[in-house]
């Protein structure tokens, strides 16, 4: 009887050699996105995660090949709830699972101690954060990826001693790193502009109820109120102005600059209130409306504040890999220091701290709701 040797299990034994071959030619990215998810600020914490997951399923799509492997993006995301500690918690949850792209955080409160955890671990970390605190510590792989409280409060400073005329103003900030911070700078060119400060009042980001506050700049008869705050606290105040008959503006930061106003503040909130915010206005720039066509046509919903911003430097940190032929961190971030990004929100450089070397600042009002750029400077 003639033996016939078995083929099968070498067959099989050739079959998972080229599939553990084929799958050692991918290499997964792992990108955090830290926001909040939840509570007041939850509606700006999602448009952030969208804007990324966009750019991973474009960068995907795109099927990028680094040192022979095809580089495979994996959107993580988690719920900072702009609360510090769970900002901390998340950074560290973060590293744990190796993640060295971080995208976020959105609150400056968060993005001040998360940092730390970040840069000690070696993660690149890219934010909204706007207090300038967020890039005076120092860390090499840290990006403000949009204009700071001090770009955003002196415009508006600016704008209202130019354009509205204003001699007096009155000031409240709720207290967070970024409110405070931007109140400050607010105040601090104001003063240079030749306004007067009559009043500075302070708030919390969980309070819902601002007469006291509202009637004492009332009484010093302030002809412009500036808010250091956000949305869920900016609208309600729009409504308490309008109750108590203060026929002045109030304005504010970029964290104004949403929907989210006007569906809170319904119609307390129209000419009488205007923000600031970085970053050109989409429907005037190149690819803004194509953006903003593919941002609903995928979540049914228009592009909030930040979402462009937080795709175009993802999609930057995607030309950075390839040009550095690394995912290494430390590597992409020595070419992005080099590099220049046209993106649909702006031009992407930065200087040694991590800011934008420019980043323009749209002043908004409101309309049916909804905000609508006015200029840009």
């Amino acid at each position: 009887m003639q033996f016939i040797p078995k083929m099968f299990p070498i067959a099989g034994a050739i079959a998972l050699a080229l599939a553990g071959s084929a799958y050692a030619q991918e290499q997964v990215v792992k990108i955090g996105v830290t926001g909040p998810l939840s509570g007041a600020n939850a509606f700006a914490g999602k448009d952030n995660e969208n804007g990324v997951r966009l750019a991973v399923e474009e960068l995907n799509a795109k099927k990028l090949t680094i040192g022979g492997k095809q580089i495979k993006f994996e959107l993580l995301s988690e719920d900072d709830q702009c609360d510090p500690k769970a900002g901390v918690n998340v950074a560290q949850k973060f590293v744990d699972s190796g993640v060295k792209f971080v995208m976020g955080p959105y609150c400056s409160g968060v993005a001040i101690p998360a940092s730390r955890v970040y840069s000690e671990a070696g993660v690149m970390m890219s934010t909204v954060g706007t207090n300038p605190k967020v890039t005076q510590s120092g860390y090499k792989d840290l990006y403000r990826i949009i204009a700071s409280d001090s770009q955003v409060g002196s415009s508006m400073a600016v704008y209202a001693a130019n354009v509205l005329k204003a001699k007096t103003v009155g000031v409240i900030d709720d207290r967070t790193a970024f409110g405070q911070g931007l109140a400050e700078e607010f105040i601090k060119v104001a003063k240079k502009s030749g306004l007067k400060v009559l009043g500075q009042e302070f708030t919390t980001d969980k309070a819902t109820d601002f007469n006291s506050i509202l009637t004492s700049l009332k009484a010093k008869k302030v002809d412009v109120i500036f808010f250091g705050g956000y949305a869920p606290q900016g609208a309600p105040m729009a409504r308490q102005m309008k109750q108590l008959g203060m026929n002045v503006k109030l304005m504010g930061g970029d964290t104004l600059c949403s929907p989210e106003m006007g569906k809170l503040g319904g119609d307390a909130v129209g000419e009488n209130v205007l923000c600031a915010q970085g970053g050109t206005i989409l429907d005037k720039v190149a690819n803004g409306p194509a953006f903003k066509e593919k941002y609903k046509k995928r979540y049914n919903q228009n592009p909030d504040v930040y979402a462009a911003s937080f795709y175009d430097q993802l999609m930057f940190i995607g030309e950075a890999m390839q040009k550095a032929k690394s995912v290494d961190p430390v590597k992409v971030g020595d070419e992005l220091y080099k590099m220049s990004y046209k993106g649909v929100a702006g031009t992407y450089s930065y200087d040694d701290k991590g800011n934008m070397k420019q980043s323009p600042v749209t002043v908004y009002t409101f309309k049916n709701g909804v905000p609508v750029p006015l200029a840009s400077y």
